[in-house]
């Protein structure tokens, strides 16, 4: 099961880089998981910028991920919170909206397995919120720098 599913993963890997997926199937290569973790590496960098492409592309992987139609009044709460991410350049506007997509999008992977490797869920105590890492080191998408080791992990999801 296991080598048919990295052999799977590599004629995907094989098609995107020949152009020869659609933009959807593209989307739907990237894991909501993985697009979500894209997003907070860019909050924990304070590049606004940047984490407004990739929450473009986490919109994307949402809308093309079936399993994410479980519930459709979370995804779309989840889809909200990404999209005011997406559009805005203010850092702070799009950590206030990523303390919300990070309570639904929670929600979300425990209802629905998106993930086979475990998912930590961290707590800022500053901040009163929660965002999920793939890692059990902490790195604050909700200070950055200025306070980048703040939280602790208070769940794993298997």
């Amino acid at each position: 099961m296991k080598i048919l599913f990295k052999l799977c993963t590599i004629q995907v890997i094989v098609l995107m880089m020949a152009g020869g997926l659609s933009a959807q199937e593209k989307a739907a290569a990237v894991s909501p998981l993985q697009a979500y973790y894209e997003v907070k590496d860019a909050l924990v960098s304070s590049n606004a910028s940047v984490a407004g492409t990739k929450a473009t592309a986490f919109i994307n992987a949402i809308k093309a991920n079936g399993k994410t139609n479980a519930s459709k009044a979370l995804r779309d709460k989840i889809l909200f919170d990404a999209e005011h991410i997406a559009e805005s350049k203010d850092i702070e506007h799009q950590r206030d909206h990523f303390t919300s997509l990070s309570t639904d999008f929670y929600a979300l992977v425990k209802a629905v397995k998106l993930n086979d490797k475990p998912v930590y869920y961290a707590y800022c105590p500053m901040k009163k919120s929660y965002w999920l890492s793939d890692s059990e080191g902490i790195k604050n998408p909700y200070y950055g720098n200025k306070m980048l080791t703040c939280g602790k992990v208070t769940e794993v999801l298997k």
